[in-house]
C-alpha cells in the first residue's frame, strides 16, 4: 500500500494541500522524503508507512507520536491521495 500512496505523493508535489484548520502548505520530494514549504521539518516515506497503520482518520490524533501529524493527516486524507482506498 505504501507504494501506492508514495506514488501518488509523487504525482502531486507541488500541489496545496490543506489542514484540518485551513492551513495551506505544498511539498517537495527529495528521494524518500518530503520537504514542506511551512516549516524546515522533513517527513519520510518510512513515517507515511506508519501513518498508513492508522488509515482512515478522524483528525490528527492517532497520528500526534509521529513527525507533522498535521500535514500527514492534510495529505493522507486528500482525496487526491487516498483515492477510494479509504
Amino acid at each position: 500500500m505504501i507504494e501506492i500512496i508514495w506514488n501518488r505523493v509523487l504525482e502531486h508535489e507541488g500541489q496545496v494541500f490543506k489542514q484540518i484548520r485551513g492551513g495551506e502548505f505544498t511539498y517537495r520530494v527529495k528521494g524518500n522524503v518530503i520537504q514542506l514549504n511551512r516549516t524546515n521539518r522533513m517527513v519520510s516515506k518510512s513515517i507515511f508507512a506508519e501513518a498508513l497503520k492508522y488509515v482512515p482518520l478522524e483528525n490528527t490524533v492517532p497520528l500526534q507520536r509521529l513527525q507533522a501529524p498535521s500535514y500527514l493527516f492534510a495529505i493522507l486524507m486528500d482525496h487526491r491521495i487516498r483515492g477510494n482506498d479509504w
